[in-house]
């Protein structure tokens, strides 16, 4: 039998030295920029009940969840999203505060996705939500939020808006059952233009099959509204395109010069997640979206309250990919002294050690026998000072 006692799981990695350093600068900034801005953290337990993730709305499938039970052999979750348990909490220990809620969160989720290489199934997201409320102005704030922390990192990036309403409302005219929609759906969100036009196709010719093949192309800038206009003459969708339209240019005015917002009709991910409006953010140098969120009006009616809310994760690994990738990793500063006890001497050491930390010293107490090893010891650690305690009083 195979011992896996020397490597880590699949989808997993051991952070050392410099790696924790920007892992925790990285987190340390979006915690901060939240609240600034007024959100308050919430932590949830990395352990969830299955039945949290296995409402009405399938919304993460049983196949991406790690799964164990506990002693008295219930079925529970590594946490594989940090807005379901956020949203149980509002409906329960939240249920009487004061709206909008504006919470933070910077936690682990666990997802296993089999299929992809080079993947992480240890993520470290922070995020926040706002909950309560359904203004234009919630959406711009999330909007801006997502925005300042893209621009934290002082990296190229981009920003894509999208609105599920457009998909939601063609396919709601679609003469097909809820498999075929899904399947329509994944192959819009993958752009795979081949095999979404040669499976609606099979659904004969109509408005609504034509708008359905041209919708993962629809993306780009202000012209995309007139395309969709044109392509979907629906008084909904005219609705949702002018509601989009309105958010997209005020994106492109919070960006201002340092970041491109394209629009994305073809952002159609959890259909039954979102309600509203999709946004997705990158960075130069990885593929994937680093940023994902939107608007999810009835997510939290699942757990029994009905209350609008939209919100935003930040892929931290993602973000520490990319840094990292680019020569960014710090090494993990010199101690300032380090303290060497004469035989005898030793708590002596400790207390003088303590006694330099007080003042703000960074000090390690040596662990050699004689003082040329402490000496060899601080030449290759690069410390700058040797401290030499031989005396009670000193």
């Amino acid at each position: 039998m195979k011992n896996y006692d020397l490597i880590t799981p699949e989808g997993t990695k051991d952070l050392l030295f410099g790696e924790c350093i920007i892992r925790r600068n990285i987190e340390d900034t979006l915690l901060k920029l939240f609240k600034s801005r007024g959100y308050s953290e919430i932590i949830t337990p990395g352990l969830e009940f299955f039945d949290v993730f296995n409402l009405k709305s399938r919304y993460f499938p049983q196949e991406n969840m790690y799964k164990l039970s506990d002693s008295k052999g219930r079925l529970m979750v590594m946490r594989p999203d940090s807005t379901l348990p956020i949203a149980r909490v509002v409906a329960t220990r939240l249920r009487e505060a004061a709206l909008p809620l504006k919470l933070c969160y910077d936690q682990t989720v666990y997802r296993t996705e089999p299929a992809l290489k080079g993947r992480s199934d240890e993520i470290v997201q922070a995020g926040i939500e706002l909950i309560g409320s359904e203004m234009k102005m919630a959406d711009l704030e999330v909007i801006s939020a997502a925005v300042d922390s893209l621009n934290a990192f002082g990296k190229e990036y981009s920003l894509e808006i999208g609105h599920i309403g457009v998909f939601k409302a063609l396919v709601a005219k679609l003469d097909a059952d809820d498999a075929d929609k899904e399947r329509i759906r994944k192959l819009i969100e993958n752009k795979n233009f081949p095999a979404l036009n040669d499976m609606l196709d099979g659904m004969g010719s109509s408005p609504v099959t034509a708008a359905l093949k041209q919708l993962p192309g629809l993306f780009g800038g202000e012209e995309v509204f007139e395309k969709a206009e044109e392509l979907i003459p629906d008084e909904s969708v005219k609705e949702i395109l002018n509601e989009l339209r309105e958010i997209y240019c005020d994106a492109r005015d919070i960006c201002g010069a340092e970041g491109n917002v394209t629009v994305d009709l073809g952002l159609v991910n959890k259909t039954d997640y979102y309600t509203g409006l999709i946004i997705k953010g990158y960075m130069k140098g990885h593929g994937a979206e680093v940023i994902s969120g939107g608007r999810y009006d009835r997510l939290i009616s699942d757990f029994g309250d009905d209350i609008p809310a939209v919100g935003f994760a930040v892929n931290v690994n993602a973000i520490q990919k990319v840094l990292e990738r680019d020569g960014e990793l710090p090494q993990p500063p010199a101690p300032d002294a380090v303290v060497f006890a004469e035989e005898g001497y030793e708590v002596a050491a400790l207390k003088a050690a303590r006694k330099l930390r007080e003042q703000g010293f960074v000090v390690e107490n040596a662990l050699f026998g004689d003082i040329e090893s402490v000496r060899e010891y601080a030449k290759e650690k690069k410390i700058g000072r040797i401290v030499v305690v031989d005396k009670e009083e000193e």
